[in-house]
């Protein structure tokens, strides 16, 4: 049986008082920024854009989410036109009008929302990065119930201590998305006071257009009702988990049913999440492939982390019944679902490049003109790292190769999820730095706390699982039957 460590429980505390005391820094610093300060970035922005040559681009493209507005249907322009000379570049006269419309004090307030912005965005990335990999090793155990899976049997009680950091995590967003619809911060732009009246200067037509879907009563209730569904099922699985080692099938077959059951629930309220949470974001924006691109971010994370977990406490002795084809095969899904990414980013970036639509490829425009180092970077990490390191079968039966392809990948989708928070909510206005380091420690710390004491109060194996014997003496033919680097079939 498996005991919480205390190096590991004052390791894990640690971190979470650090990541405490740089959010609170973060908070105090960011929301205290004045309007001088908002002045000052705005200078320096433009100062910066004339020594780059794209000044007006990256001017335009900045304030997107205020361009954009419903100013051009009461100023009788054509919108997509518009829109369409910022997106293919935003010189001339064109990108001149665009930024004319809006006034000097306009332009410092929408600065200093951003500024304001950054602490809760920084938070907010974090906390759906480690509530996303929570939730999607929720919904791969899932998988593996419906789909009857003997190999990961061993690994179940690995993936239950993960899901555990599903509960902290949602009430902190529990209480964000409280504070949010009570207009605490300004990071949805279509909450802001008049985006539905259209006797309003701050009126926005799109907005409106979409306010059945993007109203805060029924945004605060979807929300509540996603953390619900996803917490119940994991309660109910964990408990049963633990009474099916009694070795009852009636157990068995009742996981195996509300598993199924969550599972459809889960690729319905997944999805509608990603819109309510990320997309509406940039309410302007919309892409039908975005909730299976989100999913397959966070899929790669969750099995990463389920590998990490799996061969720190087999290499302590805790998982004996778990041997090199169990990690081939985490390995093979994260070489795989990386590959499949990769695929819906391309399928998404493509289509909207080649067919050009103003207010698709505004959402590409400003990341590549704002957030162009990551945006590349977040590609090799994602892409080309997992297939130059995972490639090759038999590296992905050694730990020490995997975690640091885990490394990367971890890493890489981190910023894949700070790309698309970030440009919606801060701008121009983003950097790493203690905000953002402080949320990572933060959850970190409350991740590696849950899962290691959710581990340390069940069995480390699921004995009663019909599967098990199949799961002990699963073997990946390559790993077993292989001399001088040579594979036999």
């Amino acid at each position: 049986m498996y005991q919480f460590s205390g190096k590991i429980k004052t390791f894990s505390l640690a971190l979470i008082i650090l990541g405490l005391v740089a959010t609170g820094w973060s908070f105090y610093s960011g929301l205290g920024k004045t309007e001088e300060d908002a002045k000052a970035a705005i200078l320096a922005e433009q100062n910066a854009g004339h020594h780059g040559g794209h000044g007006d681009t990256k001017h335009v493209v900045e304030g997107h989410d205020t361009a954009q507005k419903g100013d051009h249907a009461n100023e009788g322009h054509d919108t997509k036109k518009e829109e369409g000379h910022v997106v293919e570049g935003g010189h001339g006269k064109e990108g001149s009008h665009h930024n004319a419309g809006h006034s000097e004090e306009e332009q410092i307030a929408h600065k200093l929302h951003q500024m304001h912005n950054r602490p809760w965005a920084s938070l907010y990335v974090a906390l759906l990065f480690f509530l996303g990999i929570s939730l999607l090793v929720l919904a791969f155990y899932a998988a593996q119930r419906v789909a009857q899976s003997g190999w990961s049997i061993v690994l179940f009680r690995v993936m239950e201590a993960i899901t555990a950091n599903l509960v902290p995590t949602s009430i902190v967003m529990l209480i964000l998305i409280i504070l949010t619809a009570l207009h605490a911060n300004h990071l949805f732009d279509w909450m802001s006071p008049g985006k539905m009246n259209p006797e309003d200067a701050n009126f926005d037509a799109i907005v409106y257009g979409k306010r059945l879907w993007l109203n805060t009563p029924g945004w605060l209730v979807r929300g509540i009702f996603y953390l619900v569904v996803w917490n119940a099922y994991r309660w109910f699985i964990r408990r049963n988990s633990i009474k099916e080692d009694e070795g009852d099938i009636k157990i068995f077959k009742k996981n195996y049913n509300a598993s199924v059951i969550f599972l459809v629930l889960f690729m319905l309220t997944e999805s509608m999440a990603t819109w309510d949470w990320i997309m509406g974001l940039d309410p302007h924006w919309f892409s039908t492939l975005f909730g299976w691109y989100v999913l397959a971010t966070l899929l790669v994370s969750a099995i990463t982390v389920i590998a990490f977990v799996t061969i720190y406490l087999r290499s302590k002795g805790y998982l004996p019944r778990v041997n090199d084809s169990h990690i081939h095969d985490l390995a093979k899904f994260m070489f795989g679902f990386s590959v499949f990414w990769t695929y819906l980013w391309f399928a998404q970036f493509m289509l909207i490049w080649y067919a050009n639509i103003p207010e698709e490829g505004t959402y590409f425009a400003m990341r590549f003109n704002e957030y162009k180092t990551l945006f590349f970077a977040m590609l090799a990490m994602n892409f080309v790292f997992p297939i130059l390191l995972l490639l090759n079968s038999d590296f992905k039966s050694r730990p020490w190769f995997v975690f640091i392809g885990g490394i990367v990948i971890l890493i890489g989708h981190y910023v894949d999820l700070f790309i698309m928070i970030m440009p919606g909510t801060v701008g121009a206005s983003w950097s790493f730095g203690i905000p953002e380091l402080g949320a990572l420690l933060f959850f970190a710390g409350v991740f590696i706390y849950t899962v290691f004491s959710a581990f340390a109060k069940a069995d480390p194996v699921a004995k009663g699982n019909p599967f098990l014997k199949e799961s002990e003496h699963f073997h990946y033919y390559n790993i077993e039957h292989h001399s001088g680097g040579d594979n036999h079939h």
